[in-house]
């Protein structure tokens, strides 16, 4: 499988269960203190958008 299907399969994967990105994200202020709590918030809208995921309630 060549990269473009690898990122196919994640875009796909993240589509069709978007709390991925929110788990990711919160493991990551976790493991951080949430010292980038902000940062880490506009990387997952951002993950959001590119996979066409619905936005954050």
């Amino acid at each position: 499988m060549d990269l473009k299907g690898i990122v196919d399969k994640a875009k796909d994967a993240l589509q069709s269960n978007p709390d991925l990105i929110e788990k990711g994200g919160d493991m990551i202020d976790k493991a951080t203190g949430n010292k980038y709590a902000s940062q880490v918030d506009k990387a997952q809208d951002a993950a959001r958008k590119a996979v066409g995921a619905p936005e954050k309630k």
